[in-house]
């Protein structure tokens, strides 16, 4: 196929039967197939205004269930998650996701599983296990991406934080002493005579930091609380951590005792409701003992219900108090979120960026924190 007719084939897809006329009909079953999987979301409702097309998904399971078959044979999984959240969006296919067979047809991810948690409330007991099984293989792959990445970083971060001056030989950090004594470089010699160690002590298994996250689970914030909680079981099996986690709306709910399974976390958690963030760091601030080792997470849009004032306060004294305080607009790839920009200023004006973080770059961010970096500097790095 030479490329003009590669361009007006796909323009045709594109523009659907009515574009006919100017590029010409489809050539092949394949293409015809994947007309008619396009034409059924988004097409649906096109015919009383253009009196067009009569394409729908309708309103039986089956049927979705064999489009969403259709959608997977011919387009690649990220084309399919995209048309996925459209046809539960354009479509109104919420219900219809309470249904086993449906579940069994889609391609699980971090959207569905949100729409899933959101439904958990209401979802009969004949979906559960379904939908337990889709959450549970989008929470693996999530963990498999992420897990090393943030031991990692984490661990550094704290070996660091346990640098001392005096170490045994086989303690020295070498590259860092080496760095530090420089200016005692013997030339004729070819070498440093370090007046200064660096090195690092033992890695004890004492509770070096405190973590705590505090999640909103809005229902914009879907996204955020599936990685967040991800992110919340692989510190929590840091044993050089404790790691407390919370999700809250209008009422707080402390999940921390489910940590060891985030299936179990996000299934804890119900998307939706009202926000009353003052509250939500009222209790945080109740589980902090070592405020100069703690690390407070609250992942928040900013949309404050309840006291804004007290939010701040509340804020402006945990980090006063010596509390690394990390405000984040959202924890997903969903681009630049939606949020409160008057209490975003307002934080930033207490010297507490508040700003969205992607999951690739969390594990770094968290090292930052716990190693008393400069956060505003590392936002300003990794902004964009």
């Amino acid at each position: 196929m030479n490329p003009d007719d590669t361009r007006s084939r796909r323009w045709r897809l594109v523009l659907g039967t009515a574009a006919e006329p100017e590029l010409g009909g489809l050539g092949s079953a394949d293409d015809t197939a994947m007309d008619s999987a396009l034409g059924g979301l988004y097409d649906a409702g096109d015919e009383q205004s253009t009196g067009k097309r009569s394409a729908g998904l309708g309103g039986s399971a089956p049927r979705v269930a064999r489009w969403l078959g259709d959608i997977r044979t011919y387009f690649p999984s990220t084309v399919v998650e995209v048309m996925q959240r459209d046809a539960v969006d354009r479509l109104n296919l919420t219900q219809l996701l309470l249904e086993p067979e449906l579940l069994e047809a889609v391609e699980p991810d971090v959207h569905l599983v949100g729409t899933l948690l959101s439904l958990n409330k209401v979802m009969p007991e004949t979906t559960k296990a379904t939908a337990r099984t889709v959450v549970e293989r989008v929470v693996r792959d999530i963990e498999r991406r992420i897990a090393a990445h943030t031991r990692a970083a984490v661990s550094g971060a704290l070996n660091r934080a346990a640098r001392i001056a005096r170490p045994r030989p086989r303690d020295i950090d070498w590259d860092r002493t080496i760095r530090k004594n420089l200016a005692h470089y013997l030339p004729e010699h070819r070498t440093v005579v370090p007046e200064r160690l660096v090195g690092y002590g033992r890695k004890a298994q004492a509770v070096r930091r405190e973590v705590v996250l505090a999640i909103d689970q809005s229902g914009s914030m879907a996204a955020s609380v599936v990685y967040a909680s991800v992110f919340g079981a692989v510190l929590a099996s840091m044993r050089t951590l404790k790691t407390s986690l919370i999700v809250f709306d209008t009422e707080v709910v402390d999940l921390t005792e489910r940590l060891a399974d985030p299936v179990e976390v996000l299934f804890g958690t119900q998307l939706g409701g009202g926000t009353d963030i003052n509250r939500a760091l009222a209790y945080g601030q109740s589980l902090i003992t070592r405020p100069a080792d703690t690390l407070f997470v609250l992942i928040s849009d900013l949309y404050e219900g309840g006291i804004e004032q007290e939010m701040l306060r509340r804020v402006n004294a945990m980090k006063e108090a010596g509390v690394q305080v990390v405000v984040l607009l959202a924890l997903s790839d969903d681009g630049a979120p939606a949020y409160d920009h008057e209490n975003a200023a307002a934080l930033a004006a207490l010297d507490i960026p508040a700003f969205a973080c992607t999951p690739d770059k969390f594990p770094d961010l968290l090292a930052t924190a716990l190693d008393r970096g400069d956060i505003r500097s590392w936002v300003d790095r990794n902004a964009g």
